[in-house]
C-alpha cells in the first residue's frame, strides 16, 4: 500500500484529469469493482474514457479528502458542460454544477473498490 494515500489519491484524480490512460493501472487494480459491478481495469477505463467523451470538459476537483488507510474517502466537485443526457437528465451542453461522494478501498497498492454517489438532485435543480 502507497505509504501516503493522499498523495496516492491526489495523483490519480492528476491522472484522471490529465487523461492518461496508460498510466492507469499504476492507481487501479485489475480486478476494480465500482459501486458493485466487475469492471476490472479495462471496464474502468472504458467507463471512465466514456465519461469524458460525454462531458469533453471534466474535471475532477477534490473538495474535501478523508484517508483512513486502507479507505479513502472524497468529495469531488465538478463544472461542466455534458453533451446530450447525463444520469438520464436531458442536459445538452448546459453548464451544471454538482458534487460525488465516493469511496475506496486500495489493496495491494492500488484501487481496489468504489462505491460512488453522484447528487443527481443538484443538478435537477439547475435545469
Amino acid at each position: 500500500m502507497p505509504t501516503d494515500l493522499a498523495a496516492f489519491y491526489r495523483d490519480y484524480i492528476a491522472c484522471l484529469n490529465a487523461q492518461d490512460w496508460p498510466a492507469l493501472g499504476r492507481f487501479v487494480d485489475a480486478g476494480a469493482i465500482h459501486n458493485g459491478r466487475a469492471l476490472g481495469l479495462a471496464g474502468y477505463r472504458a467507463m471512465l474514457e466514456h465519461d469524458f467523451a460525454t462531458i469533453p470538459d471534466l474535471r475532477f476537483d477534490i473538495a474535501l479528502l478523508v484517508v483512513e488507510p486502507p479507505h479513502i474517502a472524497a468529495r469531488l466537485q465538478f463544472d461542466c458542460s455534458p453533451k446530450g443526457e447525463f444520469l438520464g437528465l436531458a442536459i445538452g451542453g448546459r453548464r451544471v454544477a454538482f458534487s460525488e461522494n465516493v469511496f475506496y478501498a486500495v489493496a495491494d497498492g492500488r484501487i481496489a473498490e468504489v462505491w460512488s454517489v453522484i447528487d443527481k438532485a443538484a443538478i435537477e435543480a439547475q435545469l
